[in-house]
């Protein structure tokens, strides 16, 4: 009998954690599904949180009132149905069946787009009905002694072809009707622009950065003191150079080479460049001081920061240390393949804490989704435009990707934030990089950029 209770109570909390481990898949399946717009994703994923989530006694009203929204437009869906005819009358059904009329519609009614022009260093474009990130195809190529940013976006304009763009500073922009549902508009000049995109509702923008200095100089004959543009104006940035002090950080082959030298380095020369920049810029640690992890969120909810920066430098395991290299850009999030779990031990061993079942819980129940979301598009940006700046200097810098973690730096954060791994001081070539203050440089002009592209996007 006693035997009996106790297979039945290990059953039993074995069927728990499977279904808690169901729930939390379906929460990250989820918030990829809304990252994703997979809209059949979502509704298959919001089913298995409310099923999973009453048994386990969760809030999942959220949930419910999402699904409630698609159950509306599905029923709406199928209270449309086909004309059923009867095998019987289907030949007398056929003759007296007719198509339905079709009213002649304005000439201009098909046009998706309603206008295109260019203002104030941007290409705005204006449609019709409300449009999403998949109607943007975005590619650059080289030709000859010109680089070329190519935008396809889905949508047709009537006057596309007498319509001209310019902007001061850009060799040509190039805009043309490639066939009946693609736009294209194309930016072309002997430097390597970098150009970027944010959508509101029906509008569409395309912004040149760096090209504000350019409209300011070639006005300074007219005005005497031309306003330059500072995309940080209002923006508050908190920068976490990781470890300090009695916490070195991983370390690599050299005499001290310390992980935690590497990256405040790189975090004073980004604070630099985004205070030119106009952003209010404040660090966990001005020196080699020691900070627990947990506490170096709280200077960024105190000054109400709107992003937090954490910059490490990652290490590997001695049987991959020749192997494993690259930049990396992590947010927030119960992560579940080994490298990240690998990666956020690494940096969460600082932090006294355990990951204990209560522990868990308070981490999972941290977590929001739109600050998730806000925290994935920032990684993107920044991961982007770290590599794309790092490779003017060694086109072999490898990219990581843009990954989930469970760390506990940023768990405190009231807003966006990420932590980016500069490149893994274990491996012989890289090792050397991230302590050569040009290429020191380089990652922070690429972090930066990265920060004004998503506040661009993002407004």
């Amino acid at each position: 009998m006693f035997l009996s209770v106790i297979f039945i109570f290990l059953f039993a909390t074995s069927a728990l954690a499977s279904l808690s481990e169901t729930y939390n898949d379906a929460r990250i399946g989820y918030l990829k599904a809304v990252l994703n717009n997979d809209r059949n994703s979502e509704i298959k994923n919001l089913k298995i949180l409310i099923s999973t989530g009453k048994k386990l006694n969760k809030d999942i009203r959220k949930y419910q009132k999402e699904l409630k929204k698609y159950n509306g437009s599905i029923n709406s869906v199928k209270k449309i149905e086909p004309l059923k005819i009867s095998q019987n009358k289907r030949k007398e059904n056929t003759k007296t069946i007719s198509k339905p009329k079709i009213k002649n519609l304005p000439s201009n009614s098909n046009y998706t787009i309603k206008s295109v022009e260019d203002r104030n260093n941007m290409i705005i474009i204006d449609f019709k009905t409300k449009i999403t990130k998949d109607y943007v195809k975005f590619y650059e190529k080289r030709e000859k002694d010109a680089y070329q940013d190519v935008y396809d976006i889905k949508g047709n304009f009537k006057d596309a072809y007498p319509t001209k763009l310019s902007i001061k500073g850009v060799n040509q922009i190039v805009i043309k009707q490639i066939d009946k549902s693609t736009l294209r508009i194309l930016f072309e000049d002997k430097t390597n622009l970098k150009t970027i995109y944010f959508i509101n509702n029906n509008r569409l923008v395309l912004k040149v950065l760096g090209k504000d200095n350019v409209i300011a100089k070639s006005s300074a004959k007219i005005s005497k003191s031309p306003k330059v543009y500072k995309p940080g104006l209002n923006r508050v940035v908190v920068l976490d150079a990781g470890h300090g002090g009695k916490d070195s950080g991983a370390v690599g082959s050299g005499k001290k080479m310390y992980e935690k030298y590497a990256v405040f380095s790189v975090t004073k020369y980004l604070e630099a460049i985004l205070k030119q920049r106009g952003y209010k810029v404040y660090l966990t640690r001005n020196n080699d001081r020691f900070i627990k992890v947990r506490h170096r969120t709280v200077l960024a909810n105190k000054k109400k920061a709107d992003i937090f920066i954490s910059i490490h430098a990652n290490a590997a395991p001695k049987s991959k240390v020749s192997k494993l290299q690259g930049v990396e850009t992590f947010f927030l999030s119960p992560a579940r393949s080994s490298r990240a779990k690998r990666v956020a031990a690494l940096e969460n061993k600082s932090d006294i804490r355990k990951m204990s079942g209560s522990s868990k819980k308070a981490f999972l129940e941290s977590l929001n989704r739109p600050r998730i979301t806000a925290s994935h598009k920032l990684s993107i940006d920044i991961q982007r435009n770290m590599l794309y700046s790092t490779r003017k200097l060694h086109k072999d810098v490898e990219d990581g990707g843009v990954r989930e973690g469970p760390f506990w730096v940023l768990v405190g954060a009231q807003m966006p934030s990420v932590l980016i791994e500069i490149g893994y001081i274990t491996h012989k070539k890289e090792g050397r990089r991230i302590f050569n203050r040009r290429y020191q440089e380089y990652l922070a002009i690429g972090i930066a950029n990265g920060v004004d592209s998503y506040f661009a996007k993002n407004p």
